[in-house]
């Protein structure tokens, strides 16, 4: 095996250190066929569908693809934007302005975002920090509660790209932030900015993206850690256990998924006296076809046909300086001991005079054996 490295590397460069967010990923457009090359990337991967690769791969290409791809190139088309998909457009801006937070001060910070599944991908945005001088690496993947099928699949792809590194940077990763006060004040403070502007409605949904239940009993903690970060925001804004409650949406196949179901939650709930629901989705780190399409309009329209007045969709933090700020606690504290993410110790000494003449040296040895050869 050949080992990527750098080749022009010289004693003394200068390091930086990349926080790298990493989202699902999106179609690089809403047509069947760019939605055919994202899903199948995605349903290829065996974290997401844990079933043999012999029974399932046939079925997927042969079956899944050829119709899903029409049918959701229509969906993504409903929420597409001039300037891209929701998700791509939400995940950059908020990489955009984590790096102007922490990097304000002149500190040699990359903040970077990569998809794990479309573009940019993992191993395309690491190879173009590894050439900016990446030493040190702190990985967030934007799904606030762990789950196998997304969080472990970015891990899986950062140490598949790494292990064919001559160098690897130091690296840190963040598993999960589905307790962080921060996150979790920051997510009240949105519905109560909602109410604000719209009223309370009778009843606070929770929606969060289903797993099948195969994969919970099995050992994923995902359902357990969303059940934790629904109870902590309802406690935040005061609300009594029958004024809230919480389901999982985006079921596929006839496989039982967590239970209950957004959609048959959203059919029964007129007939319970709730009129108006308020809906918010904080697996989402921003807003996607799954909050937007899938929440907004198909669930709305569910809602109303069972007699329901309205849904009131309650958006994600998406790029809001609120985000921003519910964030940065958890990327310093996770990089603690990094100077560049360290308040106190920033700006750090320059390279000492030893240092300065170990590099010194260091070169000039390397001039003159390069001379002598």
């Amino acid at each position: 095996m050949s080992y990527i490295g750098r080749a022009d590397y010289r004693h003394g460069s200068p390091e930086r250190t990349a926080i790298l967010l990493v989202n699902l990923g999106t179609p690089d457009a809403p047509t069947p066929a760019a939605v055919r090359r994202y899903l199948a990337e995605f349903l290829s991967d065996p974290r997401v569908i844990e079933l043999p690769r012999a029974l399932w791969l046939p079925l997927l290409y042969g079956v899944i693809l050829p119709f899903r791809s029409r049918r959701s190139a229509k969906a993504y088309a409903r929420v597409w934007t001039e300037q891209g998909s929701p998700l791509m457009v939400h995940t950059r801006d908020l990489a955009t302005k984590l790096h102007a937070e922490l990097s304000a001060d002149g500190r040699p910070l990359e903040v970077r975002m990569a998809m794990r599944y479309g573009s940019p991908s993992i191993p395309s945005v690491l190879a173009e920090l590894r050439e900016r001088g990446m030493r040190k690496l702190l990985v967030l993947p934007l799904y606030p509660q762990f789950s196998a099928t997304t969080t472990a699949t970015v891990f899986d792809a950062i140490a598949d790209t790494l292990k064919s590194w001559r160098w690897q940077p130091e690296l840190r990763f963040i598993t999960d932030y589905h307790r962080e006060p921060a996150w979790l004040d920051a997510v009240a403070d949105s519905v109560r900015a909602h109410w604000a502007e719209h009223g309370r409605g009778d009843r606070l949904l929770f929606s969060f993206h289903g797993i099948p239940k195969r994969y919970f009993m099995n050992g994923d903690p995902y359902h357990c850690l969303c059940q934790f970060s629904a109870r902590e925001v309802a406690q935040r804004l005061g609300l009594k256990r029958e004024d809230w409650q919480l389901s999982f949406q985006s079921r596929v196949g006839r496989e039982e998924w967590l239970r209950p179901y957004t959609d048959e939650t959203m059919a029964a709930l007129p007939a319970q006296g709730v009129k108006t629901v308020d809906v918010i989705c904080p697996g989402f780190a921003v807003d996607c076809l799954e909050t937007i399409e899938e929440i907004a309009m198909e669930n709305a329209e569910i809602f109303q046909h069972a007699g329901g007045t309205a849904l009131r969709y309650i958006p994600a933090l998406n790029a809001s300086d609120a985000h921003v700020q519910a964030l940065l606690p958890l990327l310093r504290r996770q990089g603690a001991g990094w100077a560049e993410l360290d308040i106190a110790a920033w700006p750090p000494g320059k390279h000492t005079t030893e240092e300065t003449e170990r590099a010194a040296r260091f070169d000039s040895f390397q001039q003159e054996t390069s001379r002598r050869a």
